[in-house]
């Protein structure tokens, strides 16, 4: 937000009783997109958007910048389709990345959009790799092609990033990085600009029956778009289907030329490393690198509302960003931030529409909101819209009723901390080189096993 140049004065509450044909309750990544393909395909819908905060303000203005041309669960999702029916859904997710590079394009919405690909990394340890094989067999099974992920040895790797103890990697070219709060915020303008009214500080404080209030005001519309995603626990009943957890990032000083030459990351590729709590992060436009690791759940599923990370919290960061790059050990931490994002009980996001009930709904996204985002205000805009379209056949639109609601208190709290804390010593056991094999095989069918209650 700092990089703008915006003041981010809040735009005027709502103040009056007021009537639309679609209000959305959020202005982050979901509800603008909505806006903009209804906008585009029904120009003369009266949309309102109903902003909390200020537009942003949560997790599509704090994130690690990743635009992903796939979804959460999405071999699991594809299953059972055919296979022609299969490479149609792929297309689509593929493409994600580039229908937003279009849409930049096209709106001059400037938000330092690159499209690099990524590479997974095999970086801290013998058994990432074997992991990461395996999971490009896997990928092979489920129809993906050598151009969808391809392998790369240590000396490929090399050429594009240099690890401290690289393994290989698998590089796929279906993401692009970009700034998201240069991105949101030119969405919240770029709406405006065709006709949408955004209300900021317009917290809604009940739902009921295509009725929406605030403290100050109330919308009546024939469509309700609750576009909360890990915010969803403040709006009864969504939070039963969308915990809120937390991711947290960091960023560096900018870079010198001289240590970019020792890192790589010349083409805007993003990264991550291959542990079960992944790290990632990517070359950001004015050289600093963006670092996000680990993340946090709390108990009944409260929201974090303070981002301000702890000294700990940093610190924990960079000691694995310094783990995988040892030439940054001096480089110093500007920033640290993070977001609530929305996990779905069966880790799948969700896109339905409720024509009798006025009600049109995503999330669920799991930490690939950027691009899913994007697919999910395409695919509300052509189910409220009454189309049938390929957008709207996909596995990931669902009913309310198909949807898995998370288990009560405290089974989700005990069941978050088992498997983080095998996770945990799944890393530890295995970046340890003196760790006994025995050892080494029980963490690792411990985790396997707790990665699939996560199923």
């Amino acid at each position: 937000m700092e990089q703008l140049g915006d003041s981010l004065q809040p735009r005027p509450a709502l103040h009056d009783d007021i009537e639309a044909d679609v209000v959305i309750i959020g202005a982050g990544f979901t509800g603008l997109w909505t806006a903009y393909y209804l906008k585009q395909q029904a120009p003369d819908l009266n949309i309102v958007v109903l902003e909390a905060e200020i537009a942003g303000f949560g997790a599509s203005g704090r994130n690690g910048g990743w635009l992903i041309g796939e979804v959460l669960g999405e071999d699991r999702l594809l299953a059972g389709l055919d296979a022609l029916a299969r490479s149609h859904s792929r297309a689509l997710l593929h493409d994600i990345p580039d229908e937003v590079g279009r849409v930049i394009a096209r709106e001059g919405i400037d938000c330092h959009y690159r499209k690099g690909g990524v590479l997974y990394c095999a970086a801290r340890y013998p058994e990432q790799e074997s992991r990461l094989r395996q999971q490009l067999v896997d990928w092979r099974a489920h129809g993906h092609g050598e151009e969808d992920y391809r392998w790369l040895e240590v000396a490929e790797l090399n050429q594009q990033l240099r690890l401290a103890t690289p393994y290989g990697a698998v590089f796929s070219p279906h993401v692009a990085t970009i700034q998201p709060a240069r991105l949101v915020r030119g969405l919240a303008a770029c709406v405006e600009g065709m006709g949408v009214t955004i209300y900021e500080k317009s917290r809604v404080d009940r739902l009921h029956a295509g009725e929406l209030r605030t403290a100050q005001g109330r919308v009546r519309a024939r469509w309700v778009v609750p576009a909360v995603e890990g915010y969803a626990s403040t709006l009864p009943p969504f939070g039963r289907y969308q915990l809120p957890v937390q991711s947290l990032i960091i960023a560096t000083e900018p870079l010198s030329e001289a240590l970019w030459q020792e890192i790589g990351l010349e083409h805007g590729q993003a990264f991550s490393e291959n542990s079960r709590q992944v790290s990632y992060g990517q070359r950001s436009r004015d050289n600093r690198l963006v670092f996000g690791a680990r993340g946090g759940y709390r108990f009944g599923g409260r929201l974090r509302q303070n981002f301000s990370l702890s000294l700990d919290e940093i610190n924990l960061r960079r000691q694995l960003m310094v783990e995988l790059f040892p030439m940054l050990a001096g480089a110093r931490i500007t920033h640290g931030w993070g977001g609530n994002l929305g996990a779905a009980r069966r880790f799948q996001p969700h896109m339905l529409c409720d024509a009798g009930h006025g009600l049109a709904w995503a999330g669920g996204y799991g930490g690939e909101g950027v691009g899913a985002s994007n697919l999910a205000g395409r695919t509300l805009a052509d189910l409220m819209l009454g189309k049938d379209t390929l957008l709207t056949r996909q596995p990931w639109v669902k009913t309310v009723a198909s949807l898995g609601r998370w288990e009560p208190e405290p089974l989700r709290w005990l069941g978050y901390n088992a498997i983080i804390k095998s996770f945990v010593w799944e890393d530890q056991t295995l970046n340890n080189p003196a760790s006994p094999a025995w050892q080494c095989r029980l963490v690792q069918r411990l985790a396997d096993r707790m990665e699939s209650l996560m199923r």
